[in-house]
């Protein structure tokens, strides 16, 4: 207990004699050690990192996940070192309305056809953000707060304990001058007595003054050192968070990549939807072209686009010209606009032949016992 005592009124001590010192450098009333040029540089970038590497990793975090209450919850849930409950995404929940809407309009409709298709689009690109947000917390968020709340806070540890034996040393360099400054005056005394004590007691005190500043200059010394061999490893932590940084715009890359091949495939199966919305809505003779496909009907080979095989013109006017039936392969759904059309399902096989005085973009469809009219940019002839 004694002990204890002994080193709580000595810590007491410690932290008056910092105090008086740094409210003295405030005032201007006393002289403060400087660190050395490459150590405050080093002390800069330190601070400069931990600044943007907050920055950044907020920012990425609202950018991976908008909804600043779901970012509460998965803050409350790590600190309480448990799993957040899973969530649907915007995507995911976008696919499944849609997806119900087709449902209750009918598969069979163009409409609701094309919301099941769109649906099913919106839940993997649903999918892909979710694999974007876990790589990412995984490779490039986790390092960066493990910076912050690991290497740093070490760095702004021994950077306060630097500080405090700075002030140590400080006011063992007051001392020592005050001390001196008093032996001196005592020394300029007359011969009595009592001042001669008087030398005797300030020379001790120099002296102890001056093995006091020794120590805390040792200390101060080793400290600095620590402490600068810490923050010479920022170079290092930059190095790491330029890894980080790639394996981020890498999964990044991988999901937008799979975002445009997604909507390229939705693309391809809606084909020109619109355009058969108007043909359908006016009951028009008119053929409707899918975009994908409008430059390319142009062209007189066969033309690829995005891997889909094109039928050239001059087969299919071959074909018109001749008395003949050939096989043919669907490329997209189609649904009739009325009686006289056969609607398609994507990638059904269905026998095609010409009719004498058929517009020159269809072509007589039949499937079975059903027969009607196609369009021909809608077909691939198989050989």
């Amino acid at each position: 207990m004694d002990f204890n005592m002994k080193k709580l009124a000595a810590d007491a001590g410690t932290f008056l004699s910092r105090a008086v010192q740094f409210t003295e450098e405030k005032l201007g009333q006393a002289e403060k050690t400087e660190l050395d040029a490459h150590l405050e540089n080093l002390l800069s970038k330190a601070e400069c990192t931990k600044i943007w590497t907050e920055k950044i990793m907020k920012q990425t975090e609202v950018l991976l996940q908008p909804n600043p209450n779901a970012r509460i919850e998965e803050f409350v849930y790590e600190k309480l070192d448990r799993k957040a409950p899973s969530r649907i995404n915007n995507p995911e929940l976008l696919g499944q309305y849609m997806i119900d809407a087709g449902t209750e309009f009918g598969p069979g409709t163009a409409y609701g056809n094309a919301l099941i298709k769109c649906g099913e689009t919106q839940k993997r690109i649903g999918t892909a953000d979710r694999e974007l947000i876990q790589t990412s917390a995984l490779n490039f968020l986790t390092p960066l707060r493990n910076f912050i709340e690991g290497d740093y806070k070490t760095i702004a540890k021994e950077r306060k304990l630097l500080q405090n034996k700075r002030l140590d040393l400080d006011a063992a360099k007051t001392r020592l001058k005050k001390a001196k400054a008093a032996e001196t005056r005592s020394s300029q005394l007359n011969s009595a007595r009592l001042e001669g004590d008087n030398i005797m007691i300030w020379a001790e005190e120099v002296t102890k003054s001056e093995q006091e500043l020794r120590i805390t200059q040792s200390e101060f010394d080793r400290q600095a050192e620590i402490t600068r061999l810490l923050l010479e490893g920022i170079s290092s932590t930059h190095a790491h968070h330029l890894r980080c940084l790639n394996d981020f715009v890498e999964a990044q890359m991988t999901y937008y990549a799979q975002c445009y091949q997604y909507m390229l495939d939705l693309q391809k199966q809606l084909g020109s939807f619109p355009s058969s919305y108007l043909s359908n809505n006016n009951q028009t003779s008119g053929t409707p072209v899918p975009s994908s496909l409008a430059n390319a009907v142009g062209s007189p080979a066969v033309a690829s686009t995005s891997g889909i095989v094109i039928t050239s013109p001059s087969n299919l006017n071959d074909l018109k010209e001749s008395s003949g039936s050939r096989k043919a392969r669907v490329l997209y759904d189609y649904d009739a606009a009325n009686s006289t059309e056969l609607s398609l399902l994507a990638d059904e096989v269905i026998t095609v032949f010409s009719v004498v005085g058929m517009d020159s973009d269809w072509l007589m469809g039949e499937r079975g016992n059903q027969k009607g009219k196609v369009p021909i940019t809608y077909l691939e002839l198989l050989n």
